[in-house]
């Protein structure tokens, strides 16, 4: 579904990112791993077009897209869960899950299924966003990106600054996101427990490369939690 080759990104004079490759499987959930600062956000940016790639090629669903616009990239089918939530405080939960439907036609209603995964959403359509907690603001991002139905979904940090029953529901539906095989999965995470309970497949980033990557499975044996401990 994605396959990322060669990437190359600066900030000014400084290599960000260095010739970075890797695929995202439809039904798998692809782990990305490292400390801080290594360049894990700068890489979903940048899938995004939220950050220009100096060199390198991305690929997805068969077509180049390094040149497309992030707008382009969403209606391609790409969803987007930011670190931090990035929820719109002063409009209300139903508001902000159309604003995940926006290029769609204004009749376009949000899908029943979203209230399914995360029932408190359902209970709460008329509470603005900014007066929901923050695990509640967490998925009210992932069931915004959830709304057009796309065929990628990037999550960046979703587990940061939340509490440990709603990381248990977000990792539910990740992983029934990715067993139903017509979604492919990249996920950022710091928490390596919950990464290693999800992950097909992992990459560890240090100093903006990828230093190691395989199979989920493997990754206790292959000594990972060492690598990105800090």
């Amino acid at each position: 579904m994605l396959s990322v080759k060669n990437i190359h990104q600066y900030y000014g004079g400084s290599h960000i990112l260095r010739d970075v490759g890797f695929e995202a499987r439809l039904g798998k959930v692809t782990v990305l791993l490292g400390r801080n600062g290594v360049g894990k956000t700068t890489l979903l940016k940048s899938l995004m077009g939220l950050v220009p790639i100096k060199s390198g090629s991305i690929e997805f669903d068969g077509a180049p897209i390094q040149k497309r616009t992030p707008y382009e990239r969403a209606r391609a089918g790409m969803g987007f869960v930011p670190q931090g939530r990035e929820i719109f405080a002063r409009l209300t939960v139903e508001e902000n899950l159309r604003m995940g439907l926006a290029y769609k036609l204004g009749s376009t209603p949000i899908p029943p299924e979203l209230y399914e995964l995360f029932p408190v959403l359902k209970q709460m359509l008329n509470r603005r966003g900014g007066d929901l907690s923050g695990g509640q603001q967490q998925q009210l991002a992932i069931a915004r990106a959830l709304a057009p139905k796309p065929k990628l979904l990037i999550l960046d940090e979703p587990t940061e600054g939340i509490q440990p029953s709603i990381i248990k529901d977000i990792g539910r539906v990740i992983r029934m996101l990715a067993d139903r095989g017509d979604m492919a999965i990249v996920l950022c995470e710091q928490y390596y427990d919950f990464a290693q309970e999800l992950a097909d497949d992992y990459l560890v980033m240090e100093r903006g490369e990828v230093i190691a990557r395989g199979l989920g499975k493997d990754m206790e044996a292959q000594g990972v939690r060492q690598l990105v401990a800090i």
